[in-house]
């Protein structure tokens, strides 16, 4: 496993997930974003009309960018791709389900503490990604493998395919396609772990 393929793209994919566009911390990596030389840094193949749907997102003129956070990661309406994993893997498809139950379990197992706003999910596709980075980065590569099969992989596809339906902004997308093309680098460099992974069923 290398470090630089979970711990860039993870990293990168959470904040633009987690993180409100006008926020500082996301501004200089939207920077980085508008310069097309980022394809050449990232871990796997993007595609060119996925930069395209990244770049052209960046100035696109029908929705400001924070507009469209808010539409896909706020509210107030039904999200079209609500980025909480006990969405799609609870029976009743609500906030703080069994997983989250089951995730926090997890955490608290392996000494791990997520800092969150208050009130918010921990199961956060944006949290989990910047999670995964960072434990990359400091070698746990068995809670990478184990972060991904338990409490990201049974759900995390559904979301992404959610998310560039549904989207309507090219700027997202384009990151869903990114996370998507992604996902798929790290099965086959097996972050994963086996392919033998129990079936769970989506209720989203």
């Amino acid at each position: 496993m290398r470090v630089d393929n979970i711990a860039l793209p993870g990293r990168v994919l959470g904040m633009l997930l987690a993180h409100a566009p006008e926020s500082e911390a996301i501004q200089p990596l939207l920077v980085s974003l508008a310069d097309p030389h980022w394809v050449s840094q990232w871990p796997y193949p993007v595609m060119p009309a996925t930069s395209t749907l990244i770049a052209s997102g960046l100035v696109y003129q029908a929705e400001p960018l924070a507009a469209a956070y808010q539409r896909l990661f706020i509210g107030p309406d039904a999200l079209v791709a609500p980025p909480w994993g006990s969405v799609y893997l609870d029976r009743e498809s609500v906030l703080f389900g069994d997983s989250t139950l089951r995730l926090r379990q997890w955490l608290r197992q392996h000494h791990l503490q997520i800092q969150q706003a208050t009130g918010e999910p921990e199961d956060h596709i944006g949290t989990l990604l910047m999670l995964a980075a960072w434990l990359a980065e400091q070698q746990q590569q068995q809670l990478v493998t184990q972060l991904f099969s338990d409490h990201l992989l049974p759900w995390a596809a559904r979301y992404f395919q959610l998310l560039a339906q549904g989207a309507y902004h090219p700027f997202y997308q384009g990151v869903a396609q990114l996370a998507q093309r992604t996902f798929a680098g790290w099965k086959t460099d097996g972050v994963f772990g086996t392919d033998n992974q129990p079936v769970v069923r989506l209720y989203f």
